[in-house]
């Protein structure tokens, strides 16, 4: 790609389900920050031209000490505040790019394992589509239930995808999507949403069982045995 491509990694969340002292971005994953094996990702793919890391501005100063610092990572253009809400975090990222910027990804802090084709794949689909995300197709029975708990509907399960990150927009779609869920006090718990309440359409890109996203403490185990073992992701 010959477009400059920006990473965006919200790290801001309270991380409760975790039930740790230490929030999820600082635990440490074979002795190194799971943020910074996280950044590493994006520092060593080719196509990323910049990184900005976002956090609460409590965090800062911790965010520098024990996963800036310590690790030389080249494409660390700065911090920026998180907000009440991922979305709020988010946005926050989005105005802080500057106006030369094409393609922006969007990453989860505790998403230590997403690889260079993932990223290389999402990135193709956004730039023939203009938003494409990373996703798995399901692999339990879903169920939607009611507020007491009975189950209401099936979905059919070949249709049904998890998604995850990244995510990559065209910048200009998705600080349009951002403007105008703020404007019309619209929320969502990603940023696939957004867009897609713009009407426009999201290509599923293919991503792997392997890109776990760090949650609870069993989340955790299991990222120690994929961290020990590339060849699992």
């Amino acid at each position: 790609m010959n477009s400059k491509v920006c990473a965006l990694i919200p790290a801001a969340g309270k991380g409760s389900r975790m039930a740790h002292s230490v929030k999820k971005p600082y635990l440490k994953l074979a002795q190194k920050p799971v943020l910074a094996h996280t950044i590493q990702r994006f520092e060593q793919n080719s196509a990323v031209d910049a990184i900005f890391v976002i956090v609460d501005q409590a965090d800062f100063s911790e965010c520098r000490t024990a996963v800036l610092r310590p690790y030389p990572f080249t494409k660390v253009r700065g911090l920026v505040e998180g907000g009440e809400t991922r979305q709020v975090s988010v946005y926050n990222g989005v105005r802080a790019l500057s106006a030369d910027v094409d393609f922006v990804i969007v990453h989860d802090g505790v998403r230590p394992f997403v690889t260079d084709e993932v990223i290389f794949a999402c990135l193709t689909a956004a730039d023939e589509c203009g938003a494409a995300v990373a996703a798995v197709p399901v692999k339990d029975t879903i169920k939607v239930a009611n507020a007491d708990s009975f189950i209401v509907e099936t979905p059919v399960r070949d249709q049904l995808w998890a998604v995850q990150t990244p995510q990559v927009f065209r910048k200009s779609l998705l600080e349009e999507a951002h403007q105008v869920a703020q404007a019309r006090q619209l929320t969502a718990t990603d940023d696939a949403s957004l867009v897609e309440q713009l009407g426009f359409p999201v290509k599923l890109v293919k991503g792997s069982y392997a890109n776990l996203k760090i949650t609870t403490p069993i989340d955790l185990q299991v990222a120690e045995v994929l961290i020990s073992d590339a060849t699992l992701w």
